[in-house]
């Protein structure tokens, strides 16, 4: 007993001794915590994450004074990894000379910040100086908010909802396309002399009457050749930072020729596609209104201009979001609240609900592992393109407009309906299994992203 009394003390004064010696110490320099700028807010709200949060969330981590321990080392940079896979602090900050902080970052820490889950306990149980109080907090909620209002917010939107982390979509009108040239890209879009055999033309694995996507679990090329991976819709693709699953493309015109000369999909050359569209003499005549020579990057360059204009509009969460608050049902109103309470929102943000960040797949939860199918080189994602194994599993965020008709789902179509796609989310990245209830709420929030195209409500 007389043991136990002495040994109790000399661990709590063991165990204190850490955050007391990093009160004393302090913690890793950092260069976000010495950030000057013109933008004081932005100076101000870097000087905070610098000091109590990005040591967790970057490549160049500085390890604490007890990090030399094997044991704590080896917690500590498992945690960091963890960190990482959510967001890489450094990546965004200070956003390049001009631009404004990145939207999907901004979502991020707004939501990390208004659920209160950063830093974790666990770390602010070894360092008591790093906890955000009220002050800061706000301070940084004002900051998300200004850059947004400042650069990503919408004009239509009820003034209630200005702050959402998600927008409607603008008016095709607003980005300034020349409808001679959409027309035109309209053609080659749906020409199937794009493809080796005349058979196939992009439209055959975008259709417009099928949500933008071929509605299938992968694209059948020539010869009945089937692809590796799901497709994505075409639908509202201007608004994406980056092409094809791995964002191996950078933009729409290097996207149009990808399929081209893919042997699995339309398995052309351009000299041979070339030459068939330079002897039909009424497409020269069209060709030659807007270019001067014909090559490649012309024709990629008219196909884009047409992808452009494939903006969707009027879908029951556009009306609500501008101010007509019965647009939505109930529950697909309490499908959006559980959708950003659980924090979905912090991925698919901006004007199409995602298309603007590279996200890891199983971030709560191994899905990968999970799998009965053996994994192919697609389920490797970005690391594909950059060789990087941090990026392995990570993929481009899919856009969840007009999601009701782009089944089925995830770039390995494993989920056939919209219900099993939101249990498959909730429980891989967000760590939860959903109710009933809610699955049918944020199923019903979906179904309300679907808009019209000329009119027409997508099918």
């Amino acid at each position: 007993m007389k043991r136990l009394v002495i040994l109790v003390p000399i661990v709590v004064l063991a165990v204190l001794a850490f955050p007391v010696v990093n009160l004393i110490v302090g913690g890793p320099e950092t260069s976000l915590a010495s950030l000057t700028s013109e933008d004081r807010d932005l100076a101000e709200v870097a000087h905070l994450f610098g000091e109590k949060c990005v040591n967790c969330h970057t490549t160049d981590y500085k390890l604490p004074w007890y990090g030399k321990f094997p044991i704590a080392r080896g917690i500590i940079e498992t945690d960091i990894q963890a960190g990482l896979r959510t967001v890489d602090m450094m990546a965004f900050l200070p956003p390049p000379d001009g631009e404004p902080a990145n939207e999907v970052f901004l979502a991020k820490v707004e939501w990390t910040t208004q659920q209160n889950t950063m830093p974790p306990t666990r770390y602010v149980a070894l360092h008591w100086d790093h906890r955000l109080s009220a002050d800061e907090e706000q301070t940084i909620l004002d900051w998300v908010r200004d850059v947004r209002a400042a650069h990503y917010r919408v004009d239509g939107v009820a003034e209630a909802l200005a702050n959402e982390p998600v927008q409607p979509l603008p008016d095709v009108e607003t980005l300034g396309l020349d409808n001679d040239k959409v027309a035109f890209g309209q053609k080659l879009f749906h020409d199937v002399r794009l493809s080796a055999d005349d058979t196939l033309s992009c439209a055959s694995c975008h259709a417009l009457d099928k949500g933008g996507t071929d509605q299938a679990p992968v694209s059948t090329g020539i010869r009945g050749q089937l692809g590796p991976i799901n497709s994505p819709t075409v639908y509202n693709s201007a608004f994406q930072f980056a092409m094809f699953w791995d964002g191996r493309a950078a933009d729409l015109e290097e996207q149009a020729g990808g399929p081209v000369t893919d042997p699995l999909e339309m398995g052309a050359q351009w000299p041979d596609v070339l030459a068939k569209l330079g002897a039909d003499e009424a497409f020269m005549e069209e060709f030659s209104a807007f270019y001067d020579e014909l090559n490649d990057a012309n024709v990629r360059d008219a196909i884009a201009e047409f992808e452009r204009s494939l903006l969707t509009s009027d879908s029951d969460f556009d009306r609500y979001m501008k101010g007509d608050e019965q647009a939505m049902s109930q529950a697909a109103r309490r499908g959006y609240a559980r959708f950003k309470e659980l924090g979905c929102a912090t991925c698919h943000v901006g004007k199409i609900l995602g298309g603007r960040s590279y996200e890891y797949m199983g971030y709560r939860k191994d899905y990968f592992g999970g799998l009965d199918r053996p994994l192919t080189p697609k389920d490797d994602g970005r690391r594909g393109v950059t060789g990087d194994e941090r990026d392995r599993h990570k993929f481009k965020v899919p856009s969840l407009l007009n999601s009701e008709v782009t089944f089925p789902y995830f770039h390995d179509a494993s989920a056939e309906t919209l219900e099993e796609a939101v249990q498959i989310m909730a429980d891989h990245q967000s760590g939860v299994e959903l109710r009933a209830r809610d699955v049918e709420n944020l199923a019903a929030f979906l179904k309300a992203l679907t808009g019209k195209y000329q009119g027409e409500k997508l099918e």
